[in-house]
């Protein structure tokens, strides 16, 4: 028998993509691929991308759907993870899912087919509360609690949960998860793909935002102070980089005009892509992370890559005060501000921009921590311990009894 331990990561995610999922995936297939396992990485696909691939080490499946609808796109993908399982007759020894429709999928075909293997759910977002945020016609309606009911029930027949911040662990622990079940491991940065800054920050002031701009991120509260920022330093920009939903930059651009801001002082920008992150960032004066406080990073919680990496790189950080935040940083290493507060946002602002020096030193001081405790070798190395927990090397791994391929039901 051989001693490789064959392993399946599905991900109803676009990889690679320029948001911070895509690097998460692709970092923790890396490492589990270093440690010596089989991967089969499954996850959505889109035009341009091929349906077979080899991928960070691993064999790539993506599952090419035109579907405009979400859920019905997501229920298909979890179809698609179990048609794979069904065919491959239980050959692996985990199956490792970062949603509830490939989770639900895995642990049917399990019960179903008398399979084997090891169920991992890595809970990072749960569609109960991230949907509303993508789709505000779903407020209001009873599928956020019918999406809830089916994140508790798949957390109640797993083996093991992970995911990255201690304030989502205490969350999944509300819905039930137990407490040996959780383990967190944070997100993580590459320092050699994000070299320190060098030079003093840019002048004029440059202030940098990457990220997705979704209505969580709090975009709207550094444009709210943007006026106040400029009345003190008129010829400070703001840089906002990342990819947005057609109705959310709609509203963003409207709001920027409202506040009688112009393409001299406020630069909407396309996604970029992953290499280019850190030259962005080492050519900004302060990074922003203006997180909103809303269920999604209060309740639920996340581990914001983006101020991992705007930290590794050295620069001024200026963030929302959540407990997200602080578990990354501290006072001395990042600037907080009361969230949703732009009058609070541009006095701090304002006073990195004023106190130069200690901004930098702070800066610096981000950047020692982060390199030291937060880099993607450290979080994959906490993921493969997990997993040797979880499939002991010297065990036999047990076939399922099956005579003739299963029938999908």
């Amino acid at each position: 028998m051989s001693s490789c331990k064959r392993l399946l990561y599905a991900a109803f995610d676009v990889v690679p993509a320029p948001k911070g999922a895509s690097r998460h995936i692709t970092h923790f297939t890396q490492a589990l691929v270093q440690a010596g396992y089989e991967v089969t990485l499954i996850t959505a696909g889109v035009q341009g991308l091929p349906a077979e691939d080899h991928y960070a080490g691993a064999r790539m499946i993506r599952i090419q759907d035109e579907e405009p609808n979400f859920l019905r796109r997501a229920i298909r993908f979890g179809d698609a993870v179990w048609e794979h399982l069904r065919l491959e007759r239980g050959r692996y020894d985990l199956v490792h899912f970062r949603d509830i429709w490939s989770g639900g999928a895995a642990v049917a075909a399990k019960e179903r087919f008398g399979y084997s293997y090891v169920t991992l759910f890595e809970a990072n977002g749960l569609p109960s509360v991230e949907l509303k945020y993508h789709y505000p016609a779903l407020v209001g309606s009873d599928l956020p609690d019918r999406l809830r009911r089916q994140e508790r029930q798949l957390l109640g027949q797993v083996e093991a949960v992970v995911c990255v911040s201690a304030v989502t662990a205490i969350y999944l622990r509300s819905l039930g998860a137990a407490a040996d079940q959780v383990t967190v491991i944070h997100n993580g940065v590459d320092p050699a793909s994000f070299p320190r800054a060098e030079g003093p920050p840019a002048y004029p002031p440059r202030l940098v935002y990457v990220g997705t701009l979704a209505p969580w991120q709090g975009v709207d509260t550094v444009l709210r102070a943007m006026p106040t920022i400029l009345g003190y330093f008129a010829e400070a920009e703001l840089h906002l980089i990342g990819p947005t939903k057609r109705r959310q930059g709609r509203w963003l651009a409207k709001l920027a005009r409202k506040l009688d801001l112009d393409e001299t002082n406020v630069y909407f920008h396309e996604a970029i892509d992953p290499e280019m992150v850190a030259e962005q960032l080492g050519a900004a004066t302060i990074c922003l992370a203006p997180l909103a406080l809303n269920d999604r990073n209060i309740s639920q919680g996340c581990c914001p890559i983006k101020l991992l990496e705007y930290a590794a790189v050295g620069r001024p950080i200026l963030a929302g005060d959540l407990p997200v935040a602080r578990e990354l940083l501290g006072e001395d290493e990042a600037c907080f501000f009361p969230p949703d507060d732009a009058e609070a946002c541009a006095r701090r602002v304002m006073q990195l921009l004023l106190d130069n020096e200690a901004a930098i030193e702070m800066g610096e001081r981000a950047a020692d921590r982060i390199r030291k405790e937060f880099t993607w070798q450290r979080s994959g190395q906490r993921l493969v311990t997990l997993y040797r927990q979880l499939l002991p090397q010297a065990a036999v791994r047990t076939k399922p009894t099956v005579r003739s391929l299963p029938e999908r039901v």
